[in-house]
C-alpha cells in the first residue's frame, strides 16, 4: 500500500516501512506524528483519490533523527568590477519512518 501525502509543504509518495527524508518538523527523535493531507492512497486492489485530500485517511510515522544536507555553495560574481561573494548553506532535514497508512 502506498499514499501520496503531504509533509510540510512538500508532497510525498510513501509506502510503509519507508525512511523519508523531510523539511526539519519540531519533533523530538523517537516521537510519533501523524499527517492527515492525504492526497492519494493506492493499493494491490483499489485507489482512493481525494478531492484535493481523500476523508479520513492518515499517514502515522516515527521521528528518527534530524540531520543536515549536504553543504551548497552559493556564488555570485559580476565580471569586471571585483565583485566576488562566495556562501555555503546547509538545510536542516528531519528522517521520518513511516509506520502505517490508514484509508
Amino acid at each position: 500500500m502506498f499514499a501520496i501525502v503531504t509533509i510540510a509543504g512538500q508532497q510525498f509518495k510513501v509506502e510503509e516501512g519507508q525512511e523519508v527524508f523531510v523539511h526539519q518538523l519540531e519533533a523530538k527523535p523517537g516521537e510519533s506524528v501523524s499527517f492527515d493531507q492525504v492526497h492519494l492512497v493506492g493499493g494491490d486492489t483499489d485507489t482512493k483519490i481525494g478531492k484535493p485530500t481523500v476523508k479520513s485517511a492518515s499517514v502515522k510515522a516515527t521521528v528518527v533523527d534530524h540531520l543536515k544536507g549536504d553543504k551548497v555553495i552559493v556564488f555570485k560574481k559580476k565580471r569586471r568590477k571585483g565583485y566576488r561573494v562566495k556562501n555555503g548553506h546547509r538545510q536542516h532535514f528531519t528522517k521520518l519512518k513511516i509506520d502505517a497508512i490508514k484509508a
